[in-house]
């Protein structure tokens, strides 16, 4: 079965959604950066707030 993730801090910026989460590994605080556009499929995650901001406001989705 999969892990669930229970994100909070939710917001947006563009298409990009950023949730901050606990990593079942470490217990230590992640930041989750996803688009939100259907087909795009990019996210990633990142130890910084600052770093998952950055991502999200230079993020281009692909056009296939």
């Amino acid at each position: 079965m999969p892990a669930r993730h229970f994100f909070h801090s939710l917001f947006r910026i563009g298409p990009v959604q950023i949730g901050t989460h606990r990593d079942r590994r470490t217990g230590q605080p992640r930041h989750a950066a996803v688009c939100t556009n259907d087909g795009c499929g990019w996210s990633a995650d990142y130890s910084t707030q600052a770093a998952a901001q950055l991502a999200a406001r230079t993020h281009r989705c692909r056009t296939h």
